[in-house]
């Protein structure tokens, strides 16, 4: 039988190649998001006249301050590891394979996307696709994804497209709400058992998020919603090939949830913020609070705004530019610290990684 020690001395010595593993899977991903981007933009100059978005010029400065904000950004990711936020396992739960299956399709919906910029037919939704029930803000193509979030080809492609948006740095950005989360509900651990605790993902996707969810909390139960049928279906495709029970996916609109006053310990929400206009964003802050239990968690991971970073003010300026995004101008400079604070919220910190922000909240006892 292998002793303790001996199972720590075997850890610490596999520890130097994990991290060269870790190091080597985000080079690599952001080496082939580059070159997906590059020959994009080629293939677009060639084949299709594409309009040239009003940007603004982008300083060598800017990315070497990328790079800084990347290594701090991947450095967090390696430590919450370490101490155990998450398992180690979680980093390498990259599903690359499956990407490079779906690339083909990507790469064949290029055109779709060009056409959609060409003509600005930003509003169009599939023909099949019945638009009762969805607030107006939602049913457009956010950064030109073809069919909105409204079909199952947009729900298989939407993590491939993310993650090459980020450099695949997206899911090491998500996991930054774990650490917060469970700090805060420390609360519920102590009253009652991890099995009794909820979570709630709101506005879930593809369920990315509520993946990294189970791998912190293997016991909790937790929730998803969103407003499209199809990414539901995507979320309960990658939540069956976990163990344990699986969350339970309601369709809902986030302005009006469909649960009990003060039902969850806990609730987060990852880059959905910047596509609501702000009344909208007030109501999904007010409806968090309503179910969320005096003494719960709430965390917001998005877009970093105007006030935290002016080296990256021209590349907040491109975004809404080069990818239709309508409300992420607004969102930029909206105070969501008095938004929190004006559903009754207190805000126990602000911090930032990378491209994205993030607001840890405390319903007050």
């Amino acid at each position: 039988m292998t002793s303790t020690p001996n199972i720590d001395r075997l850890s610490q010595a596999l520890n130097p190649l994990l991290k060269s593993a870790y190091d080597l899977l985000q080079q690599s991903k952001a080496a082939f998001a580059l070159a997906h981007k590059t020959t994009a933009t080629r293939l677009a100059k060639t084949f299709s006249f594409v309009p040239k978005p009003d940007t603004v010029a982008v300083a060598d400065e800017t990315f070497a301050f990328l790079q800084q904000r990347l290594e701090r950004l991947q450095s967090a990711d390696w430590h919450d590891a370490e101490c155990g936020v998450y398992p180690k396992s979680l980093l390498f739960d990259n599903p690359w394979l499956d990407f490079l299956t779906l690339y083909p399709a990507l790469v064949l919906d290029l055109p779709n996307t060009w056409e959609c910029v060409r003509n600005r037919r930003y509003q169009d939704v599939p023909a099949d696709v019945s638009t009762e029930g969805y607030p107006k803000y939602y049913l457009q193509k956010f950064h030109n994804q073809t069919d909105g979030y409204l079909s199952d080809s947009s729900a298989e492609l939407y993590d491939l497209q993310v993650e090459l948006l980020f450099n695949g740095s997206a899911d090491a950005m998500r996991r930054r709400i774990l650490a917060p989360l469970k700090q805060g509900l420390e609360y519920a651990f102590a009253a009652v058992p991890q099995s009794l605790v909820r979570v709630l993902d709101v506005a879930c996707g593809t369920g990315r998020t509520l993946r990294m969810l189970r791998a912190a909390l293997s016991q909790a139960s937790l929730y998803g919603t969103d407003l499209s049928p199809a990414y539901l279906r995507k979320a309960n495709a990658l939540m069956s090939e976990l163990p344990g029970e699986l969350p339970q996916l309601l369709q809902a609109n986030a302005e009006q949830l469909p649960y009990a006053d003060s039902y969850f310990h806990g609730i987060t929400c990852v880059f959905s913020f910047h596509e609501l206009p702000g009344d909208a964003r007030q109501n999904v802050i007010n409806e968090i609070y309503r179910v969320l239990q005096p003494g719960g968690t709430f965390v917001i991971c998005d877009s970093v705004q105007a006030i935290d970073s002016p080296e990256m003010l021209p590349l907040m300026k491109n975004f809404p530019a080069t990818f239709h995004e309508p409300y992420y101008k607004h969102y930029i400079t909206d105070n969501l610290e008095d938004r929190l604070r004006s559903a009754g919220f207190e805000v126990e910190s602000v911090y930032n990684y990378l491209a994205s922000k993030y607001w840890v909240a405390r319903k007050p006892f």
